[in-house]
């Protein structure tokens, strides 16, 4: 799908940077296909410099030409670059949001034509390749739209389509979800040092069995709970461990965390951009 195609990157920071690496390195993209912008003359030259595209601060002479439009900027500054870009995009175009909270919707609304638009949600593993992106199709997006969208954001890693109604779930599970993961290995960190073991070992240990559980999950498909009774033996250390989790309830937090973080998303919605999900 991408075979040919010309990718502009409004908004070059740590995802879109991210996203330019991977697809030079995995896809059918080469260097001249692609081309970004940035908002200070400095970061022109090290984006330039570090990965070998074309860089503009000019967002509108970037986009023309272009079969492909990221808008990877923040939610508070999407107004003013759909409002900056909107009428020289073209029908034919394809324009990706990853601005946390912006609806299909507040974009369409503010461009003169009906451009497709894909709104994706990232999270922050996306810089090693190891991230999570949930994607969903504007009212203009064809079916040949949302695999183009896949194939960007499967070069670093997995995605899914979701309903958008869905969307501030997935910011408070996946995108918000490294930070809360990243409590629990610090945490079984700090334990290991409680019992003796040298911090750097103990995070090791934490952080590498929170990888080892995790591709559990993913490779062999079995609800969790299964897998978690694997580990449990009768009357062994497990038990007492997990009794203590329930105590301490971890679990309902967890949920309550998820929720909560899903809440704010959708007051961001209102708040940003005037807009619920549609």
């Amino acid at each position: 799908m991408l075979k040919g195609k010309k990718l502009a990157v409004i908004g070059v920071g740590k995802l879109g940077e991210a996203l330019v690496t991977r697809l030079l390195k995995q896809s059918e993209l080469g260097s001249g296909d692609i081309a970004g912008s940035v908002g200070h003359g400095a970061s022109q030259t090290r984006v330039r410099e570090r990965l070998g595209i074309q860089v503009t601060l000019d967002n509108r002479e970037l986009v023309q030409g272009r079969d492909i439009v990221l808008l990877a900027v923040k939610p508070q500054n999407m107004h003013m670059v759909v409002k900056e870009i909107a009428d020289v995009l073209r029908p034919e175009q394809l324009l990706i949001t990853v601005a946390a909270s912006v609806t299909t919707g507040f974009v369409e609304d503010r461009l003169q034509i009906p451009v497709p638009v894909i709104r994706a949600m990232p999270n922050t593993p996306c810089v090693l390749g190891a991230g999570m992106t949930a994607l969903c199709a504007g009212r203009h997006a064809l079916p040949e739209h949302r695999r183009t969208a896949e194939e960007i954001f499967k070069s670093v890693g997995e995605t899914v389509f979701l309903d958008e109604t869905l969307m501030d779930g997935v910011t408070g599970l996946s995108a918000s979800g490294p930070a809360y993961l990243y409590v629990v290995i610090e945490s079984l960190a700090e334990a290991g040092v409680k019992l003796g073991i040298p911090r750097e070992v103990s995070t090791l240990l934490a952080a590498q069995t929170m990888l080892g559980a995790a591709r559990m999950v993913l490779e062999s498909k079995a609800h969790p709970a299964l897998l978690k009774d694997v580990v449990t033996t009768p009357a062994g250390c497990t038990i007492d461990g997990l009794l203590e989790l329930e105590e301490g309830k971890l679990r309902v937090t967890l949920i309550k965390a998820v929720v909560k973080a899903a809440e704010r998303a959708r007051e961001l919605v209102l708040t940003q951009t005037g807009h619920t999900a549609q």
